[in-house]
């Protein structure tokens, strides 16, 4: 091992560091008092549901745990979104699991906690899981309720999907596990079953005080919509059970019933591990984003037995495609090349560039794991398409074009992994979020933007400057030096993959050593929802 790959490793051994660090945090929810007050009333936390209620020793793959980091510090924070999410297993069977967590402003929603629900609630429907809710909230945060009420991907969409998964079969189980008031009462009733826990569980349109206000008649909440008015009178929910340990043992039960699902196919034979160390990667992967590095030595590191089979091996050289498995199943693999390499006409090409041969290539090469029904990854560290006058007369824009829409045109699942840099079009041609991926989960190296921080900074400065000058304003160097580190800092902070995990661009950040577990879990949650669709490019065939 030379200086440089321990040094590159004691940076992403940091970084990963930085964020388990940020998690524990995180994961800590509404802090010590709100957990105190709710274990008082004889209440899981949110985390402890989902721990009690998955099988011992089986994986569990968060979702969105960084979501809403950072915003709403005005309204005193909102770890997680106020919701924890995540695809687990639960006798034996593989569904999304959504448990409101309580110690967080009551479990109440934000603009984000109706993103993050709704972005989990997209995974199980694409992926035909089983959906179990745990719910224990206190309906819309009102401060906020025209960022969360009104608009389409807002909180009414929930709704929408209960009845648009009932309707295809998939099943939905919920657990009124405390509050469930208003709008939010019919997330449980339009599941498939509702169970309440006798007590602490309460479900109804309007509270004691909104009755009073509203009709003038006294009643206490229990009363009003506790589990004894609705198992025995209402007939609203199907099971009161007398705590959550309870109410989570019957959903099990439930769940060891049900049908087996189908199935899309996907091959899938014994897994082996890479021969190469996994932790090696923290010392290919440079602690300067600019660096080069060979991508193909990483994923030696990533895939079994570290065979790749390349395809067009010496052709359109910075893009690497090729066939290889993860844990066992097949996948296409797609990533950028960083290394500078040499092209066929003997030209080098810049690492983590997309040129006119290598959009080709990856586009042909979609295709083909299309035609075989092979599940793709994606390997983001990419700056973009190749600029220039040379490359806009080989028609980097038509090459780029076809690559962007084979795609999106893809009907076998996509799975993606910010490595790097994610920047421009090339995020979109490397399946970023607006293509649809199954999952997409960033590496703590991870860099997502338009451009690059310097260009950008650059750009931003001359805009700003002219404006300035516009008005009459002097500029000295002294103030030029002040405006580009300003916008600079500004913008790098928006780059980060914590900025994107934060708003959801991301399912989440991982360990790069994680990256295994979060393909094969994603392609055995795909596995169960046949494909469908037949592949077509549209208009761009060549």
């Amino acid at each position: 091992m030379n200086i440089e790959f321990n040094k590159n490793e004691d940076v992403n051994k940091q970084l990963v560091y930085g964020v388990k660090t940020r998690l524990k945090k995180i994961y800590a929810g509404g802090g010590e008092k709100a957990a105190a007050k709710q274990k008082e009333q004889g209440k899981l936390l949110a985390r402890e549901r989902i721990s009690y209620l998955i099988d011992q020793e089986s994986e569990f793959l968060e979702l969105g745990a960084f979501a809403a980091e950072g915003m709403y510090e005005d309204e005193g924070g909102c770890p997680s979104a106020g919701v924890v999410c995540g695809i687990g297993y639960v006798s034996g069977r593989q569904c999304m699991i959504m448990a409101n967590d309580a110690t967080v402003k009551a479990g109440a929603w934000f603009p984000m906690t109706a993103k993050k629900n709704l972005r989990a609630q997209e995974i199980a429907m694409e992926n035909r899981l089983p959906v179990i809710y745990l719910v224990d909230s206190a309906g819309v945060y009102l401060p906020m309720q025209d960022e969360i009420f009104p608009d389409k991907e807002h909180f009414g969409r929930m709704f929408r999907n209960n009845a648009i998964m009932s309707s295809e079969g998939i099943v939905q189980i919920s657990a009124i596990m405390g509050s469930c008031v208003a709008g939010g009462a019919y997330l449980p009733i339009m599941s498939d079953e509702a169970m309440i826990v006798e007590g602490t569980g309460s479900v109804f349109l309007a509270g004691s005080y909104l009755v009073k206000s509203a009709i003038g008649e006294d009643v206490d909440n229990e009363t009003l919509g506790g589990a004894t008015t609705h198992c025995e009178i209402s007939g609203v929910t199907d099971y009161k059970q007398p705590n959550d340990q309870a109410c989570l043992d019957s959903i099990k039960n439930i769940m060891s019933m049900l049908g087996a699902p189908e199935s899309a196919g996907f091959d899938r034979i014994k897994p082996a591990l890479p021969k190469f160390p996994q932790e090696e990667i923290y010392g290919i992967l440079p602690e300067n984003r600019e660096k080069p590095y060979d991508m193909v030595e990483l994923i030696k590191r990533l895939v079994d037995d570290s065979e790749l089979e390349e395809y067009k091996k010496e052709y359109g050289k910075s893009i690497v495609c090729g066939l290889a498995r993860v844990d066992g199943w097949a996948v296409g693999i797609v990533a950028n090349q960083r290394k500078i390499v040499k092209s066929k006409k003997g030209e080098m090409q810049l690492g983590g560039v997309i040129y006119s041969d290598s959009a080709d290539k990856a586009a042909r090469f979609i295709m083909n794991c299309n035609q075989k029904k092979i599940p793709l990854v994606f390997l983001q560290d990419v700056t973009g398409f190749m600029v220039g006058s040379k490359s806009e007369q080989g028609g980097i824009i038509k090459d780029g074009a076809k690559m962007v829409n084979a795609v999106a045109n893809s009907v076998v699942p996509k799975f993606t992994i910010v490595i790097g840099n994610s920047y421009g079009a090339g995020n979109y041609a490397m399946c970023g979020k607006a293509y649809d991926p199954r999952l997409i989960f960033a590496w703590p190296s991870a860099k997502i933007a338009v451009m690059g921080g310097a260009q950008a900074a650059k750009t931003l400065l001359q805009i700003q400057e002219a404006s300035l000058k516009s008005r009459g304003e002097t500029i000295t160097p002294e103030k030029e030096a002040e405006l580009l580190k300003e916008i600079t800092d500004r913008y790098n902070s928006q780059t980060t993959p914590f900025y994107a995990a934060s708003r959801l661009w991301v399912d989440g950040i991982i360990d790069p050593l994680e990256t295994r577990k979060v393909i094969s879990m994603g392609i055995e949650a795909a596995n169960q929802s046949p494909v469908k669709k037949r592949f077509n490019v549209g208009i761009i065939q060549t």
